[in-house]
Protein backbone atom coordinates (compact mmCIF):
# COMPACT_ATOMS: atom_id res chain seq x y z
CA UNK A 1 0.00 0.00 0.00
CA UNK A 2 1.53 3.41 -1.18
CA UNK A 3 0.26 6.96 -0.14
CA UNK A 4 0.26 10.28 -0.82
CA UNK A 5 -0.67 13.48 1.27
CA UNK A 6 -1.26 17.06 0.30
CA UNK A 7 -3.21 19.79 1.40
CA UNK A 8 -6.53 20.78 0.56
CA UNK A 9 -9.37 23.66 1.46
CA UNK A 10 -10.33 21.20 3.74
CA UNK A 11 -6.90 20.48 5.37
CA UNK A 12 -4.71 17.67 5.28
CA UNK A 13 -5.54 14.97 2.98
CA UNK A 14 -4.30 11.63 2.70
CA UNK A 15 -5.29 9.09 -0.37
CA UNK A 16 -3.86 5.29 0.06
CA UNK A 17 -3.36 3.15 -3.08
CA UNK A 18 -3.30 -0.67 -3.47
CA UNK A 19 -3.34 -3.06 -6.46
CA UNK A 20 -3.24 0.23 -8.58
CA UNK A 21 -6.52 0.91 -7.20
CA UNK A 22 -7.81 4.17 -4.56
CA UNK A 23 -8.23 2.14 -1.74
CA UNK A 24 -9.02 5.05 1.30
CA UNK A 25 -9.23 8.90 1.27
CA UNK A 26 -8.47 9.89 5.00
CA UNK A 27 -8.06 13.61 7.21
CA UNK A 28 -4.64 14.04 8.14
CA UNK A 29 -1.56 13.57 7.00
CA UNK A 30 0.26 10.26 6.99
CA UNK A 31 3.89 8.83 6.27
CA UNK A 32 4.88 9.42 2.39
CA UNK A 33 6.22 6.88 -0.12
CA UNK A 34 7.30 7.51 -3.45
CA UNK A 35 4.18 8.69 -5.14
CA UNK A 36 2.52 6.47 -7.62
CA UNK A 37 1.64 7.61 -11.25
CA UNK A 38 -2.21 6.70 -9.85
CA UNK A 39 -1.66 8.44 -6.49
CA UNK A 40 -0.35 11.73 -8.60
CA UNK A 41 -3.71 11.75 -10.58
CA UNK A 42 -5.89 11.42 -7.85
CA UNK A 43 -4.40 14.39 -6.38
CA UNK A 44 -4.56 16.04 -9.62
CA UNK A 45 -8.56 14.96 -10.04
CA UNK A 46 -8.53 16.06 -6.15
CA UNK A 47 -6.97 19.76 -7.05
CA UNK A 48 -9.22 19.94 -10.47
CA UNK A 49 -12.24 19.57 -8.05
CA UNK A 50 -11.59 21.98 -5.30
CA UNK A 51 -10.87 24.04 -8.50
CA UNK A 52 -14.53 24.22 -9.83
CA UNK A 53 -12.72 22.44 -12.44
CA UNK A 54 -13.77 18.57 -12.08
CA UNK A 55 -17.11 17.50 -11.84
CA UNK A 56 -16.76 13.63 -12.30
CA UNK A 57 -13.46 11.86 -10.65
CA UNK A 58 -12.07 9.20 -13.36
CA UNK A 59 -9.82 6.27 -11.33
CA UNK A 60 -9.85 3.29 -10.48
CA UNK A 61 -11.27 2.50 -6.64
CA UNK A 62 -11.28 -0.45 -4.61
CA UNK A 63 -11.99 0.18 -1.25
CA UNK A 64 -12.62 -2.43 1.67
CA UNK A 65 -16.14 -3.18 2.52
CA UNK A 66 -18.79 -5.56 2.27
CA UNK A 67 -20.66 -6.01 -1.50
CA UNK A 68 -23.69 -4.47 0.42
CA UNK A 69 -21.50 -1.34 0.86
CA UNK A 70 -19.93 -1.58 -2.55
CA UNK A 71 -23.51 -1.66 -3.86
CA UNK A 72 -24.32 1.50 -2.19
CA UNK A 73 -21.15 3.25 -2.74
CA UNK A 74 -21.64 3.08 -6.47
CA UNK A 75 -25.09 3.73 -6.57
CA UNK A 76 -23.30 7.22 -4.44
CA UNK A 77 -21.35 7.63 -7.59
CA UNK A 78 -23.88 7.99 -9.81
CA UNK A 79 -25.64 11.03 -8.19
CA UNK A 80 -24.52 14.29 -10.42
CA UNK A 81 -22.49 16.95 -9.04
CA UNK A 82 -24.27 19.53 -7.76
CA UNK A 83 -27.41 17.08 -7.13
CA UNK A 84 -28.11 15.47 -3.63
CA UNK A 85 -30.02 12.47 -3.34
CA UNK A 86 -32.17 11.38 -0.14
CA UNK A 87 -31.21 8.30 1.99
CA UNK A 88 -34.60 6.90 0.87
CA UNK A 89 -34.30 7.77 -2.79
CA UNK A 90 -30.86 5.89 -3.04
CA UNK A 91 -32.10 2.87 -0.96
CA UNK A 92 -34.73 2.93 -3.75
CA UNK A 93 -32.00 2.50 -5.98
CA UNK A 94 -30.52 -1.06 -4.89
CA UNK A 95 -33.62 -2.15 -3.36
CA UNK A 96 -33.12 -1.71 0.44
CA UNK A 97 -33.75 0.95 3.11
CA UNK A 98 -32.52 3.91 4.42
CA UNK A 99 -31.34 3.00 7.36
CA UNK A 100 -28.76 0.29 6.03
CA UNK A 101 -27.85 2.55 3.32
CA UNK A 102 -27.18 5.46 5.92
CA UNK A 103 -24.72 3.15 7.78
CA UNK A 104 -23.16 2.37 4.40
CA UNK A 105 -22.34 5.89 3.52
CA UNK A 106 -20.94 6.77 6.86
CA UNK A 107 -18.62 3.63 6.35
CA UNK A 108 -17.12 5.35 3.25
CA UNK A 109 -13.80 5.12 3.28
CA UNK A 110 -13.27 7.48 0.11
CA UNK A 111 -14.83 10.55 0.85
CA UNK A 112 -15.22 13.08 -1.94
CA UNK A 113 -14.16 10.81 -4.51
CA UNK A 114 -17.22 8.13 -3.76
CA UNK A 115 -19.95 11.53 -2.90
CA UNK A 116 -21.77 10.64 0.21
CA UNK A 117 -21.75 14.11 0.76
CA UNK A 118 -24.45 14.35 -1.69
CA UNK A 119 -26.75 11.78 0.47
CA UNK A 120 -29.02 14.03 2.65
CA UNK A 121 -31.96 12.94 5.36
CA UNK A 122 -35.38 13.77 4.30
CA UNK A 123 -35.15 16.26 7.03
CA UNK A 124 -31.98 18.10 6.22
CA UNK A 125 -28.59 17.51 5.60
CA UNK A 126 -28.03 14.34 7.59
CA UNK A 127 -24.70 13.44 9.00
CA UNK A 128 -21.26 13.63 7.42
CA UNK A 129 -18.77 11.03 9.03
CA UNK A 130 -15.53 12.96 7.63
CA UNK A 131 -13.28 15.10 9.41
CA UNK A 132 -15.09 18.17 10.12
CA UNK A 133 -18.66 16.76 10.37
CA UNK A 134 -21.87 18.68 8.61
CA UNK A 135 -19.29 22.02 8.25
CA UNK A 136 -17.23 20.33 5.97
CA UNK A 137 -20.71 18.53 4.20
CA UNK A 138 -21.68 22.02 3.46
CA UNK A 139 -18.47 23.19 2.17
CA UNK A 140 -19.03 20.38 -0.58
CA UNK A 141 -22.41 21.07 -1.21
CA UNK A 142 -21.72 24.87 -1.54
CA UNK A 143 -18.87 24.27 -3.70
CA UNK A 144 -20.58 22.15 -6.07
CA UNK A 145 -23.52 24.87 -6.04
CA UNK A 146 -25.97 23.17 -4.23
CA UNK A 147 -26.42 25.36 -0.99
Amino acid sequence: MTSISFHSPLGQLTLFEDNEAIIVLEWGRAPEDEPTPLLKEAKAQLDAYFDRKLKTFDLPLNPPGTDFQHRVWKAMSEIPYGDTWSYGKLAGKIASGPRPVGTACGRNPIPIIVPCHRVVSSSGLGGYSGDGGLDTKRYLLKLEGHL
